[in-house]
């Protein structure tokens, strides 16, 4: 992967005349349309829409074919033979997947457990999520009042990019507002005239030289990892296009404000040697907000020979880190919470388990769960895997009874006229259903459920949100519980709460 750099012709951000040696100064751009804006080609009459990241541009165009999924959706459309390979090797076939459709030229775009943009090949494919924007950034547990993302204008544009780049430019204002942080670190280097103490070890290491001096010395300054991992996040944000006007002056700012910070080329995992104390307290959600953007911003990512882009978030781990820290802190007092729990399914550790969730108290086991985004598709290895996998480490634990839980919203069909199978016992509730209507639609017998033969329906233990089976011959009940993430964040924070009660009285 090779990313440009801020002073290559080929930036996204700024607009390269033919011909022209670089990039003009920004307040040089000419006009085009806002991210985002729907136009139409007049030769084939297909819709487009203007690059996030610029990617018009370098292929010498204006707009970008545009296609909006919502995760795990499906869409059929004329793509050419480099823009199918090029959105399968995107995130190593991780993002997106494509298949030949029934016609020639066409292609079946499926969306999978990522949420986000890609752009490929004049071809820009957004990808939306089912739960609302606002409780997606409550996933990503960035630190910040739910208010704050009333001014966040994704529901007007569908690209999650531009929404996450005004929150970190208007966080990254408020943090910067209360100064610049300073504190003191060690420095070595070379002096004509001495300051602090003599380095013994490196002048001795020269012999005979006396000048310039090995000097060791404390400074009091803002080169900071905290600083300089900000202003490499900004940079970055920099060289994306369709953002607001407003949102680039305010990165411009900031670089402005960080000028004394060094350059520094930071991996997204070098947020984790920042220790926080009372004095860097408030860099916390602008820092975090950082991370976000240099883990999953990739800009110019050159596959053979065609230009990509992507920014993109992995829905299984927002929504798995979410729950278990959420569930850590409600159960605090009551049961110890191991995440994840790496055990041994037989007597000769030949083969491992890794349960999610293991709940303790007094230092025993006394429930387990395993966290699903989403429940196993029954066109894969059916939706009885995800109870296998539960039974499994419940025998193995020696625990009575297990529990899956997913979200409601992800396991949701799109279209909501369509019917849910009531003969499958993990098949989501309707988000209006009641207890009696959910205990008359179960299957009564074993050989009614379309989960597996050895599985037993129990009646009458199933509300809106569990659901419960015991098996047979070995005298386990396993649960699903489903967790709704679709209202405010303070109706997600009681949901969570009741959640954290239920595996308490089932402990």
């Amino acid at each position: 992967m090779t990313l440009t750099t801020p002073g290559d012709a080929a930036v996204a951000t700024d607009h390269v005349a033919p011909g022209a040696p670089g990039p003009k100064a920004p307040a040089t751009m000419p006009a085009r349309p806002p991210a985002g804006a729907h136009t139409v080609d007049p030769t084939s009459g297909s819709e487009r829409i203007t690059s996030a990241y610029g990617l018009a541009e370098a292929y010498g165009e204006h707009s970008v074919r545009s296609l909006t999924l919502r995760e795990y959706g499906r869409e059929v459309l004329e793509l050419s033979d480099e823009q199918a390979g090029s959105l399968n090797r995107v995130g190593d076939g991780q993002y997106l997947s494509v298949e030949p459709g029934e016609q020639p030229g066409y292609r079946q775009v499926a969306a999978r457990n990522y949420v986000g943009s890609v752009n490929v090949a004049g071809l820009q494919v957004l990808v939306r999520p089912k739960i609302p924007l606002r409780n997606l950034f409550l996933l990503l547990e960035i630190g910040l009042p739910e208010q704050h993302w009333d001014d966040v204008l994704y529901e007007t544009n569908s690209d999650l990019l531009p929404a996450l780049v005004s929150s970190f430019a208007r966080t990254t204002k408020t943090t910067l507002a209360r100064g610049l942080y300073h504190s003191y670190r060690e420095q070595r280097d070379r002096l004509v005239a001495l300051r602090g103490r003599v380095d013994i070890a490196r002048q001795f290491a020269q012999p005979g030289v006396v000048i310039p001096t090995a000097c060791r010395f404390t400074e009091f300054t803002a080169d900071l990892i905290e600083n300089s991992y900000l202003k490499a996040a900004v940079s970055r944000c920099l060289r994306v296009a369709g953002v607001l006007p407003i949102d680039r002056r305010r990165l411009m700012q900031h670089l402005v404000t960080l000028e004394d910070v060094g350059d520094v080329p930071h991996h997204h995992t070098d947020s984790g040697r920042v220790v926080f104390t009372r004095l860097n307290e408030h860099y916390k959600p602008a820092l975090r907000l950082a991370e976000l953007v240099l883990a999953n911003l990739t800009l110019q990512d050159r596959i053979g020979e065609t230009q990509a882009s992507s920014f993109m978030l992995d829905m299984n781990k927002l929504f798995e880190r979410f729950v278990t820290e959420r569930l850590r802190n409600a159960l605090r007092g009551r049961l110890t919470l191991k995440s994840p729990h790496p055990d041994r399914l037989d007597y000769g550790g030949h083969v491992a388990i890794r349960p999610d969730l293991l709940f303790v108290r007094g230092g025993a086991p006394k429930f387990v769960a395993d966290i699903k985004y989403k429940l196993t598709d029954d066109t894969a290895a059916g939706r009885s895997a995800d109870y296998y996998q539960l039974l499994a480490y419940t025998t193995a634990l020696d625990l009575p009874e297990g529990v899956l839980i997913y979200c409601l919203d992800a396991n949701r069909p799109d279209d909501p006229s369509s019917t849910l199978h009531t003969d499958d016992p993990l098949a989501p509730y309707p988000h209006h259903a009641d207890r009696g209507s959910m205990a008359a639609a179960l299957p009564l017998d074993a050989a009614s459920s379309s989960a597996s033969e050895a599985i037993e329906a129990v009646c009458g233990t199933d509300t809106a949100r569990v659901r419960s089976i015991r098996v047979r011959h070995a005298d386990k009940v396993l649960h699903t519980y489903a967790l709704d993430l679709s209202g405010t964040a303070e109706d997600v924070a009681q949901n969570l709460r009741e959640l954290a009660d239920w595996i308490t009285d089932k402990a």
